[in-house]
């Protein structure tokens, strides 16, 4: 069936047309786009203007249009931090819903965080063990830690790229006094945060799930994204250092020069690259691996895994495989099921449509 997943982000509005089936992988069909920064459309109040508004609302009824015309048999809109912390951002989801139909789904950071775990969990299947998982927004950072499907652990902190920037980065490039006052305020968040994690054994891996992140795996010599989701990228903390303190010298011209920085992001990457540098350093990793999976493939797949549980879609029988009546039904997951027991951080978003 073909899904179509509409992302209303920090940095851009983008909606993605995939088509999935049971037991496939997601394969993307088309996908529409456009760059949106609602954070530069706030007032002094930290609600959203009517000019963005506007904006938000003309491209979420293009999007309508667009997956109707590719014949998407289901939609699953959702916003995060943008909308999540307006000050208006209940008013806006109803003004939406008025002039568009579109019933946009507001994940909390833990879903964000759980549901990017999950992602990055069937990308990587059970060959990986436990897995921790560093996600960079445009408005929030999610961490997610686990060893099953969902997450045990999965929090959100607020630093991302674009909200460091905004709050801490006013001059271009920034002086050093505001690239050590936030790089002092990140190791404070992130040393925090840390303390809701367990130790890593050593056969966790360390997994990384945003545009942030990929960009500065580019920067230090990882294949580009022209050469397939399937080529291995690493990022290490030995060379991320460095990069960092070169970033912080540059203005965003300059940074929009080098290869894996698009120039909407380039203002941002050197903030998005602290956040990356210190949180390898509080964890203590030295390396990590780039999934291509986040969110949206995410959302995706829990999808789909609902509508097999709602009976909307038939689990095939597989070939020369018997069927053994076991005398029972299969019960429905509870709450209690949920790893760590800790719904808030693992709660599927099942109704994202």
């Amino acid at each position: 069936m073909r899904l179509g997943v509409l992302d209303i982000g920090s940095n851009t509005v983008h909606l993605l047309l995939v088509d999935a089936h049971l037991g496939a992988k997601p394969e993307a069909f088309a996908s529409h786009k456009r760059p949106l920064s609602l954070v530069k459309h706030l007032d002094e109040q930290g609600a959203i203007t009517d000019e963005g508004q506007a904006e938000l609302i003309g491209f979420i009824a293009e999007a309508a249009r667009f997956a109707a015309r590719h014949r998407a048999e289901d939609l699953l809109s959702f916003c995060t931090s943008a909308l999540r912390e307006a000050a208006n951002g209940e008013a806006v989801l109803e003004r939406v819903v008025s002039e568009t139909g579109v019933e946009l789904t507001e994940l909390s950071g833990a879903q964000e965080s759980a549901m990017t775990f999950f992602a990055a969990r069937r990308w990587r299947g059970w060959s990986a063990g436990d897995i921790l998982n560093f996600d960079i927004g445009g408005g929030s950072f999610e961490i997610a830690y686990g060893r099953d499907e969902l997450p045990s652990t999965a929090v959100s902190v607020p630093l991302g790229a674009g909200r460091l920037t905004r709050d801490w980065l006013g001059e271009d490039p920034p002086s050093k006094d505001q690239a050590k006052a936030l790089k002092s305020y990140i190791r404070e968040e992130l040393e925090a945060a840390r303390r809701e994690f367990p130790v890593l054994s050593e056969h966790t891996e360390v997994l990384a799930t945003s545009k942030t992140f990929r960009s500065l795996a580019r920067m230090t010599g990882a294949a580009p994204s022209a050469a397939g989701p399937y080529v291995p990228r690493s990022l290490n903390h030995s060379e991320l250092k460095p990069l960092a303190k070169r970033l912080g010298s540059m203005t965003a011209e300059e940074r929009a020069e080098l290869p894996g920085v698009s120039t909407l992001r380039a203002r941002q990457v050197f903030a998005g690259s602290l956040v990356a540098e210190q949180a390898m350093k509080v964890f203590g990793i030295e390396e990590l691996q780039i999934c291509p999976w986040a969110l949206r493939e995410g959302l995706i797949l829990r999808r789909l895994d609902s509508l097999v549980r709602e009976g909307a879609v038939q689990v095939p029988a597989a070939p020369g495989v018997g069927h053994v009546n076991l005398g029972r039904e299969l019960r429905k997951p509870s709450r209690g099921d949920v790893p760590g027991g800790r719904p808030a951080a693992a709660a599927a978003v099942e109704h994202a449509h």
